[in-house]
């Protein structure tokens, strides 16, 4: 756009962008890709700014994919941008550090271009696009025919596995690093490891995020198609081939970005930057190319919302986790299962000197407690969440190694949030959740644990002041919150499964339940009670005002009471467990009990609770019998005691065993059916700097507006 355009209205008649989007092939060693590459900018932050951005250059794109086919002029663009690449691999050799700005600023383009080519065309038509042949010339051997699909996503790959974010404490006896500082010193005051530091650190953290960003763009082909794709030509080259030898390292790399939660780079601290007193050399190279793109572009800059919000978080940890999560669930080939599930599903702890199984080549070590720390801070967000879920599902390592930590509340607190807020939260993200709790207490040792974990004065719970209580307790109340809350609401019936399925596991470890737990397990039983009774009195007056009738059909009330019923049938047997395991472990359960007596008196008959309501029956016998004889008026306190001396005299054998109540969590069959589109979803909804058009998705269903 020459050296005064910063305007995103300008950018459709810039000259290099139309040049580049025009009939006229360009080689990759013209001139014109050092003038297209030399801008500095601010890269866009959100997906209201890429969003303006792809609406200004729409134009330039579309002319692109028309004119590519004949021109190659992505191809070598691509081309530039690895001949870049390979000089960031140069060390004590470079004696022009602008390769690793031209090389940014190539990949950002690329991206840009990508991604509306991949929303545009079907891959076998990406694929040609990538597929070219230069014109035998006088000079010319012969035609030369190259698929560069493959060199770009290895070496996207490589810059996110082999370019650190640099930092003069980690890098100080690099040669590249020790060359640098030399050509500063010579052309600026001042600290050399504060100033070029961080600034050098800006451009490789930018370059690893534009890399990062580049692979989900690439992979985004699933948004537009409905149906889960199971053959792709670009899950094909990253499972196989040139980047398959990677895998381990690829997943290793985006977990750590994960874990060590780098903050962005405030905006303007490039090195590559006019200087006052006229400039350093590269400023003087940069400008003397007739300063390409833009010279200084900023999009959602210092002091805007967007960026405020950046400080407070890591793009590159951000989107390094979703493109985790995107590679973990590519659907496996015919003949090669997925290398970076399998990296997922196999990894050690770095304290874990056991040898590696020869049948998994994708293994690798990672520090477990810095994975613990990351995920227990990280679980506001769908991602963390998720992945936390794939970790305890998937691999055993890591489901053992929290399933022994002693601070095992820093992990569930968190959990149990989202489940409290339920509202507020997506159902998926609860459901996550959820599943997450089902999975930990499949452990006897977490159940047991929990209720020895005690937590003092949780401010998030507002429904009633909890100054001290156990964390098992606790989990009682959330889950039961959430019990009630879908019965009002959702009435997701899997909802409802998993979450007694995780009260059921826990039952005969319950220690100590707090008392207010304890009245919400009987209130819990008691809507139940109610809503049962409601159903069926629906249903007789249904069926008496139907005898003379048959012009409509009757509402299945029989299907609503059976559900009803295996919910109480599953509360009765939880509440059974509980007694029958550790009575004498839980006074508050009991006095409970006998308070609310009356509710259990219309079960008692019924065909379907018979059999587990004879040890409930016994207990409120034994108990109110004890009652009965210590006098009336008695306190609180008095009948506490009462109970705790009859839980002691009661002989165990009178209760009656029933088989231990176990749930286990089982995937779906085709997991990939909900776990694909989710992913996405997430992409689509919180990728940094990524904006596709509403319209033009197919994968999931979303308000447009």
């Amino acid at each position: 756009m020459g050296a005064n355009s910063s305007s995103i209205s300008e950018l459709p008649e810039n000259e290099y962008l139309q040049k580049l989007s025009g009939s006229e092939p360009i080689s990759e060693n013209d001139p014109f890709w050092n003038q297209l590459l030399s801008f500095s900018f601010t890269t866009p932050t959100n997906s209201a700014d890429l969003k303006l951005l792809e609406e200004a250059t729409i134009s330039v794109c579309k002319s692109l994919v028309e004119k590519n086919p004949r021109t190659g002029n992505l191809g070598s663009l691509i081309k530039v941008f690895l001949s870049r690449t390979k000089e960031l691999k140069i060390s004590a050799e470079c004696q022009n550090h602008l390769f690793i700005w031209q090389a940014h600023n190539a990949l950002f383009i690329i991206c840009c271009l990508l991604k509306v080519f991949i929303s545009r065309m079907s891959e076998e038509e990406l694929q040609l696009h990538f597929t070219y042949e230069e014109k035998a010339g006088p000079s010319s051997y012969g035609a030369e025919c190259e698929d560069l699909i493959e060199e770009l996503l290895c070496c996207l790959i490589q810059l996110i596995v082999e370019i650190p974010l640099l930092y003069p404490c980690q890098h100080t006896d690099s040669n590249w690093w020790k060359w640098l500082c030399s050509w500063y010193r010579g052309r600026y005051s001042g600290g050399v490891t504060s100033a070029l530091g961080y600034a050098v650190r800006d451009i490789t953290y930018s370059i690893s995020l534009e890399a990062v960003t580049t692979l989900i763009v690439f992979l985004s082909c699933q948004l537009f198609h409905k149906e889960i794709l199971r053959e792709s030509i670009i899950h094909r080259y990253l499972m196989r081939g040139r980047c398959l030898p990677y895998t381990s390292r690829l997943v290793k790399t985006l977990l750590y970005n994960f874990i060590r939660q780098e903050r962005s780079p405030p905006p303007g601290t490039h090195v590559f930057q006019q200087q006052t007193d006229g400039g350093g050399l590269l400023y003087g190279i940069a400008s003397g190319v007739a300063t390409g793109l833009w010279t200084v572009f900023t999009l959602g800059g210092v002091g805007s919302k967007a960026s405020a919000q950046l400080e407070q978080c890591s793009p590159l940890a951000s989107q390094s986790l979703l493109l985790l999560l995107v590679l973990a669930n590519l659907t496996d080939a015919p003949d090669t299962p997925n290398p970076y599930r399998q990296a997922i599903m196999s990894f050690k702890n770095t304290q874990d000197n056991t040898a590696f199984s020869s049948s998994n080549p994708h293994a690798f070590q990672i520090n477990f407690n810095s994975l613990y720390t990351a995920l227990c801070e990280q679980q506001k967000s769908d991602q963390a969440t998720l992945l936390l879920y794939m970790l305890l599902h998937q691999n055993s390592n890591v489901r053992t190694y929290v399933l022994a930590r002693t601070d095992i509340e820093n992990l569930v607190l968190p959990i149990l949030e989202i489940l409290y807020h339920v509202e507020e939260r997506n159902s998926h993200h609860v459901y996550m959740a959820l599943i997450i709790l089902l999975i930990l207490t499949e452990d006897d040792g977490f159940n047991r644990s929990i209720h020895e974990v005690i937590l003092k004065n949780i401010t998030w719970y507002a429904e009633r002041v909890l100054t001290e209580i156990s964390l098992g307790s606790l989990l009682i109340l959330v889950v039961i919150r959430t019990i009630q809350y879908n019965m009002t609401r959702t009435r997701d019936k899997y909802l409802h499964t998993n979450c007694l399925a995780a009260l059921a596991n826990m039952s005969a470890q319950f220690r100590s339940l707090h008392q207010y737990a304890a009245q919400r397990i009987i209130s819990l039983f008691s809507l139940l009670s109610k809503k049962h009774n409601k159903v069926l009195e629906q249903a007789t007056q249904s069926l008496r005002g139907s005898l003379g009738s048959n012009d409509s059909p009757l509402p299945d009330y029989a299907q609503d009471l059976n559900v009803i019923e295996e919910v109480i049938r599953m509360m009765l047997e939880i509440i059974n467990s509980c007694l029958t395991n550790s009575l004498h472990h839980n006074p508050n359960l009991v006095y409970a009990l006998l308070y609310k007596r009356d509710l259990f008196e219309q079960f008692r008959t019924h065909p379907s609770f018979q059999d587990i309501m004879q040890n409930i029956d016994l207990v409120i016998s034994f108990f109110s019998s004890r009652l009965e004889q210590a006098g009336a008026e008695l306190s609180v306190e008095r009948v506490l005691e009462i109970i705790k001396q009859g839980a002691v005299a009661l002989p165990k054998d009178r209760l009656r065993k029933f088989p231990e109540l176990k749930f286990k969590y089982v995937e779906e069959e085709q997991p990939e059916e909900f776990f694909i589109p989710y992913v996405w979803s997430l992409v689509y909804n919180s990728a940094v700097a990524l904006y596709w058009n509403p319209r033009d998705i197919q994968l999931f269903t979303m308000d447009s507006g």
